[in-house]
């Protein structure tokens, strides 16, 4: 017997719909500043502040039909191939997220997108200061209702109380409701069904296809991966590993 989702795919999907009908405005402008960074022959930077957020990072690098100058900020101690008692203790340790980025040395003007649903923790804030610090335009992709709706005294807030969205050239909201699960049934006294990535992962993809299509209106040639497992593909992508591999750290 087939058992129901429970409304799963339409709630995320509702939501998908939500981000595709009020964020177009804010996916182009930033989609205008990454046109611009492949005409100025510059690297897109990708950090996720902490946890499932930073698998965006790798939806997004060396993914057959992505951008090829996109350089993930990896940092696998805030990531969920850490412990997980680990990496939850080190994003919400402040100083450490803008460690990462100034390793990276992100230079004045280049792009930089920061992934964090919940907008408030001391590794994005870090992270997204530091960026601005360094002179970049930062791309924020995260949830009003975390940022609006956390206690300006929680204790996983960076000692600043800044949110994310105040520290960004461009928001786009993710709209992931606080606790990050969609359903709920009589007998359970909390929500299940995690959303975040299904969402962030349709945003980040959007982002590059709008960019890319982009550049080729403007007669742009963009920088886009092949498949390495299909005919061709190790050759098409020989140019990119040549362009980037001294400039993408985790080529």
């Amino acid at each position: 017997m087939a058992h129901s989702d429970l409304g799963f795919l339409d709630k995320a999907e509702a939501l998908m719909e939500k981000v595709r009908n009020e964020q177009a405005d804010n996916i182009s402008k930033a989609t205008d500043l990454m046109v611009e960074a492949i005409r100025k022959d510059e690297l897109i930077h990708v950090y996720g502040g902490g946890g499932h957020t930073t698998l965006v990072m790798g939806e997004m690098f060396f993914r057959a039909g992505g951008l090829a100058n996109i350089n993930p900020i990896m940092e696998t101690s805030l990531s969920v191939f850490n412990q997980a008692l680990k990496y939850l203790e080190l994003e919400r340790t402040e100083n450490y997220g803008a460690s990462i980025v100034r390793y990276y040395k992100v230079q004045p003007g280049e792009v930089f997108i920061i992934f964090h649903n919940i907008g408030i923790n001391p590794a994005t804030i870090d992270a997204a200061m530091e960026a601005k610090r360094c002179g970049a335009k930062l791309i924020a992709v995260s949830s009003s209702h975390w940022q609006e709706e956390m206690p300006q005294d929680h204790f996983i807030r960076h000692s600043s109380k800044k949110n994310l969205f105040d520290l960004a050239d461009v928001c786009i909201d993710d709209y992931n409701p606080v606790g990050d699960a969609l359903i709920r049934i009589p007998g359970l006294n909390r929500s299940f069904g995690p959303v975040s990535n299904i969402v962030d992962f349709y945003i980040a993809h959007w982002l590059e296809i709008d960019t890319i299509s982009k550049c080729v209106a403007k007669g742009i040639t963009p920088p886009v991966w092949s498949s390495a497992n299909e005919p061709g593909g190790d050759e098409i992508n020989a140019a990119y590993l040549k362009k980037y591999f001294n400039r993408v750290k985790c080529l």
